[in-house]
């Protein structure tokens, strides 16, 4: 049988020295890191993160505004489009109420109706919404349509 060494005294627990990060040859101390570190550019990474996601902000907020613009200008005159359609259809039998309808058309498209003109066949409609924007402010966006035949046939006197 054979005996086994006997172990040599432990090291004591914690160790004193931090045995996990061996000094290297040429490694740099916090206090040299701290000489070598300018002083007037300590933190100047911070403020140019804070400048870029201003800037960030900035044209995210554009796009959104001329989006938002986009959206109402198209909403505004698709309106209008299906107000002066009705309107034409109506035109020749009742031109006032070519007028009245295509107001309601319009209110029911989330949008009123500023002007109606009847003339001969045509249908000429204005419209308008107001919209916020986060910059400028309130604005009002217009559209206008005009419907009616192809060619307008000539009335004729009596």
């Amino acid at each position: 049988m054979t005996t086994r060494p006997a172990l040599e005294t432990a090291a004591p627990w914690p160790p004193t020295a931090a045995p996990w990060r061996p000094r290297v040859a040429g490694a740099v101390s916090s206090e040299q890191r701290e000489v070598a570190i300018n002083s007037r550019e300590r933190g100047s990474s911070t403020l140019w993160g804070v400048a870029l996601m201003g800037l960030l902000m900035a044209v995210a907020t554009a796009f959104a505004t001329v989006g938002s613009v986009r959206v109402a200008r198209h909403h505004v005159n698709n309106a209008a489009d299906l107000s002066a359609l009705a309107a034409a259809r109506l035109a020749l039998f009742d031109p006032e109420g070519a007028c009245v309808r295509a107001a309601e058309l319009a209110a029911q498209n989330g949008v009123q109706l500023t002007r109606c003109e009847i003339n001969d066949e045509v249908a000429d409609v204005w419209t308008a919404l107001s919209i916020s924007l986060p910059v400028v402010g309130t604005r009002t966006v217009t559209g206008r349509s005009r419907a009616g035949p192809a060619e307008v046939s000539p009335r004729q006197e009596q």
